[in-house]
């Protein structure tokens, strides 16, 4: 069966940023499926498998097309129940669900705000254009004007992670820990848990190094046109 998952790339086509698309990429690991990463830009989005969705990721399972992280997670769950499941029961998934929820109200709305521009200059120039364009339309500004507005954010970040932090306080990790391997995408590199957790660290080193937010770029950076 063919499988393929398509990842929001910016210039360097290799670098898959999107943390919904990281999402699939470590359930389907957990799930122990192979399968092919087809980058695209956010110009290409709309074309790509006909025009079936405006967003990524976008997974392609023999004949069936699911978008949405979460969509994705529930398909795979339901679609082999054989291999190790991705939340452990009807109680998992609502937790997920939550998680899911304040991550994207909480953290996602602080982090873009400082990290827009750097976004903007990891892609080429077509999609540089597109999201010049079609953010600023979203923000009400410019992205320079964004990020000034939004340099607060870096100095009051910290507090909205007491949450993660607390739990990390009581255990080592957000849920029951599971053997995990690494599967291999069509690029050749690491798409399982130890590669993101490998990039994670790097980036958290780069960003308490440099205090360039250049390194938050993945955690932030979304598929949606």
């Amino acid at each position: 069966m063919t499988r393929t998952l398509y990842a929001l790339a910016g210039a360097d086509r290799a670098r898959h940023f999107s943390p919904h698309v990281w999402k699939v990429a470590l359930s389907l690991a957990h799930k122990g499926l192979e399968y092919e990463t087809a980058p695209v830009g956010f110009t290409e989005i709309p074309a790509i498998e006909g025009g079936a969705t405006k967003t990524v990721p976008l997974l392609r399972d023999g004949d069936r097309l699911i978008v949405d992280s979460f969509a994705i997670a529930l398909y795979l769950e339901e679609t082999y129940p054989d291999r190790p499941s991705l939340f452990g029961g009807e109680g998992g998934k609502a937790l997920c669900r939550f998680v899911e929820s304040w991550s994207q109200a909480v953290l996602h709305t602080a982090l873009v705000r400082f990290v827009v521009l750097d976004i903007h200059d990891c892609l080429g120039p077509e999609d540089q254009a597109y999201f010049r364009t079609s953010r600023e339309a979203r923000f009400g500004k410019s992205l320079e004007a964004v990020v000034e507005a939004g340099a607060g954010e870096i100095e009051t970040f910290a507090p909205k992670l007491e949450p993660l932090r607390a739990l990390l306080g009581k255990q080592a990790f957000s849920g029951a820990r599971r053997r995990v391997l690494p599967i291999t995408s069509s690029s050749g590199r690491c798409s399982g848990p130890a590669s993101f957790r490998r990039r994670s660290c790097l980036a958290m080193e780069t960003r308490s190094r440099t205090g360039s937010s250049a390194a938050l770029i993945s955690m932030v950076a979304s598929g949606v046109p």
